[in-house]
């Protein structure tokens, strides 16, 4: 799985499925991890036309089709397992080649088809906090990691 998560911040783009605008929330927590890292940041929600991190006002989409660099960008899910599934078909459809199911929105049938379907997917019951990978977790550690990977590249 540490591959995996190298791989996700190998991407130009990011965009959070589940995003909201509800500071409590994992939808909000992770969107703000991102905009805190100055990494591109699209949220993804059919039910806001914008969210405002830190002063900082990020138009969203509703759908993963909308997004603009599918092939470029990484996705991370922060939805119910049942919404999850159609997510990875969708995305899968969209050419997303990296996906991060956060804690808590997947399932066994969800996760098998990551697997399977993408270059890069990154959930489970691992990760550094036990309860799985999530990115508010384990995101720097992998990010780190993936621009090491990069920069040997290069």
């Amino acid at each position: 799985m540490e591959v995996a998560a190298k791989t996700f911040f190998n991407s130009r783009f990011y965009a959070v499925v589940g995003a909201s605008a509800d500071k409590p929330k994992f939808g909000y927590k992770v969107l703000a991890w991102y905009h805190s890292r100055h990494l591109p940041v699209k949220p993804v929600t059919p039910s806001r036309r914008s969210i405002e991190v830190s002063s900082n006002n990020y138009s969203t989409v509703s759908s993963v089709g909308e997004l603009d660099s599918p092939t470029e960008t990484s996705l991370s899910i922060v939805t119910q397992p049942r919404i999850t599934l159609k997510v990875l078909h969708e995305a899968k459809e969209a050419g997303i080649s990296c996906v991060w199911m956060q804690p808590g929105s997947f399932d066994n049938e969800g996760l098998e088809f990551a697997k399977k379907e993408f270059k890069a997917a990154v959930g489970g019951n691992d990760g550094r906090a036990g309860q799985g990978w999530c990115v508010l977790v384990d995101g720097d550690k992998a990010r780190q990691r993936g621009e090491a990977e990069r920069e040997e590249k290069l």
